[in-house]
């Protein structure tokens, strides 16, 4: 991933440096657990742990001759254990592995640190959604549908509905995460021709993973697939946040907007413009997050018991995925937290339509008086499509119509046009959200 979207923490997580630490770091729980087991000498685990180390610059330059990247690693590794003087213990370095089951394992221990630190931006992003929703929990606004009025809701609702959104989105990501922390040490085909099962589980479990029940020369990529789909769809979300923002800040709603910062510019022909450009990099790069999936599936079917094609790809798609994750997080943490929010704006669009948004209710209304619906309908509506159309006055049109007043008296009409009607159980949903407060 470019400079431009990769936070210093995440990046450091996907650097040549971290990911060959993450591979001494397995093949070290490999020598240790062997020599445990009696299957390699002790002291020569011990030496390795000691003195094993690499230098990146060399891997590659190694790499460049030998054009594989896991014997490059073992060859620096063997030199530094050779210029440190134990070249007979770099004798048990490997032993009995093949490339994936470092790659593989170690492919585990990445994946779970960038997962917390994921984990870590969704806790910070429910706490602003759910400061920001109490807030605003009585804040009314219009509701929309087909970006048409609709009917009242209030700003916290929509608040609310985006926490709820993430919760579930934390737990399938956590459940995604959890499910890739994997490693396998089984060998070539997956038959355990040089470790034995135990000694798999046992390297795994000092790595801080679980060994995989089965697998071929490397582990089901439907893991894979799940994980980076559970990313996918939380940008999903993150891109519905933002979106919804850019409705809100348009000219003509002016409900809520991204902030717009001290010393910032937002065109350099129209001095006036403030455009949400943080919303629509959220909504741009959510994108890149789902053709990130479509990758990943093709990952899943390879040629027998493994061909390389998925690992180019991974390369690619699980750091990128999980910077890019990591970066929409953190805008839009900063988007919601910092978003102007219009309350009287709002309540000035509630009113714009003049009592439209109840006709709804008024239609309810009339048939629970005893009016037939198709009648009530047709009353409601003709009135409805008047005044939408000569921007007249819903309410006042209802309240003179004879027909209605045979049925409804001044204060049952009154009644049909209340905002506190229509919004009674605001307090019911949050508590269904977040439970007593």
């Amino acid at each position: 991933m470019i400079a431009r979207y990769t936070r210093p923490e995440m990046g450091r997580i996907w650097s040549d440096e971290n990911k060959f630490r993450a591979w001494l770091e397995v093949e070290l729980a490999a020598s240790e657990t062997l020599a445990e087991r009696g299957e390699i000498p002790a002291e020569a685990a011990r030496l390795l742990r000691q003195h094993a180390r690499f230098d990146v610059a060399r891997i590659l330059e190694i790499e460049r001759e030998v054009k594989h990247d896991v014997i490059a690693f073992t060859t620096a590794i063997s030199e530094s254990m050779a210029a440190a003087g134990y070249a007979e213990a770099s004798r048990w370095f490997h032993y009995g592995l093949t490339s994936n089951d470092v790659v593989d394992t170690a492919q585990g221990v990445l994946v779970a640190q960038a997962s917390e630190l994921l984990l870590k931006g969704v806790d910070q992003l429910l706490e602003v959604l759910k400061r920001r929703a109490f807030e605003f929990k009585d804040a009314v606004q219009v509701g929309r549908t087909h970006g048409v009025h609709a009917e009242p809701i209030t700003f916290g609702l929509k608040l609310a509905l985006w926490y709820d959104d993430m919760r579930a989105n934390r737990r399938r990501l956590a459940a995604a995460a959890e499910d890739m922390k994997v490693g396998k040490m089984s060998g070539a085909v997956g038959t355990f021709g040089h470790l034995s099962p135990e000694a798999e589980e046992a390297i795994c479990a000092r790595l801080g993973l679980k060994a995989a029940p089965i697998s071929s020369q490397v582990i089901s990529r439907e893991r894979h697939a799940h994980y980076l789909s559970a990313i996918a769809l939380m940008g999903a979300t993150l891109e519905k946040i933002a979106l919804e923002v850019r409705h809100l800040q348009r000219t003509e709603v002016r409900e809520a907007q991204e902030p717009f910062t001290a010393g910032q510019k937002g065109s350099s022909a129209m001095p006036h413009k403030m455009n949400p450009v943080t919303s629509e990099q959220i909504c741009g790069l959510a994108r890149v997050l789902r053709a990130n999936v479509q990758a990943a599936f093709e990952n899943i079917a390879l040629w027998h018991e493994r061909d390389i094609s998925h690992s180019s790809v991974e390369r690619v798609i699980l750091p990128d995925s999980t910077i890019l994750l990591d970066y929409l997080l953190a805008k839009t943490i900063w988007l919601v937290d910092k978003m102007p929010v219009y309350v009287e704006r709002m309540r000035r669009n509630v009113e714009l339509t003049k009592g439209l948004i109840f006709s709804g209710q008024l239609l309810l209304d009339l048939a629970a008086a005893g009016m037939l619906r198709e009648k009530a309908y047709k009353i409601v509506q003709a009135h409805a499509l008047k005044a939408w159309q000569e921007e007249g006055d819903f309410r006042a049109a209802i309240e003179n119509d004879p027909d209605v007043q045979a049925v409804l008296t001044p204060e049952q009409i009154a009644h049909s046009f209340s905002l506190e009607r229509q919004l009674k159980n605001v307090d019911r949903i949050f508590q269904r959200v977040f439970g007593p407060e």
